[in-house]
C-alpha cells in the first residue's frame, strides 16, 4: 500500500473498539500508533465524516465508536481513507508514436482498477469485529 492511511484509521478503529464505549483521547490513539496526535486527529475527522466515529470535544473528550463493530466494513473503512490507487501512477508520460507507450496507460488503468477492485472485494468480506477479534 502506498500510504499509511489505512492501517492508522484500522488501528484507531481496534483501539476505540478495546475501549468499549469510553472516550479514548487523540494522545492515547497516538501513542498506541506512535504519530503525532494531529495526524490521529485528522484521520479521526475522516473516519467521523464517513460515520465509523464520534468524538466529544473539550476537556475529558475523546472518540469513541459510532457502530457496532460488526457493523463497521473494512471495504467501506478502505474507500473512505484511500487517496491513491495500490499500484501507484506513473509520473511520466509515455512516447506517444511507440506502440507500447501509446497504449500502456489504459491497459495499467485496466489492471490497477481489477487489482484495487479484487482487495476492495477481499476486505469487504471482513468487520471490524473480524479484525479485533484477533487481539483478544
Amino acid at each position: 500500500m502506498n500510504n499509511s492511511r489505512f492501517p492508522i484509521s484500522l488501528h484507531i478503529l481496534t483501539l476505540l473498539d478495546d475501549a468499549k464505549g469510553a472516550l479514548v483521547s487523540s494522545e492515547y490513539l497516538a501513542g498506541s500508533i506512535n504519530i503525532n496526535p494531529v495526524l490521529v486527529r485528522k484521520e479521526i475527522m475522516n473516519l467521523r465524516k464517513h460515520g465509523f466515529v464520534d468524538s466529544k470535544e473539550g476537556k475529558g473528550g475523546g472518540s469513541f465508536l459510532a457502530k457496532k463493530v460488526a457493523d463497521i466494513n473494512l471495504g467501506d473503512v478502505y474507500k473512505a481513507v484511500k487517496n491513491n490507487n495500490v499500484l501507484g501512477r506513473s509520473k511520466n508520460e509515455p512516447n506517444p508514436k511507440c506502440p507500447i507507450g501509446k497504449q500502456i496507460s489504459q491497459h495499467l488503468n485496466s489492471l490497477y482498477n481489477d487489482a484495487e477492485n479484487a482487495l476492495i472485494d477481499n476486505l469487504s468480506t471482513q468487520t471490524l469485529a473480524d479484525f479485533a477479534e484477533k487481539f483478544k
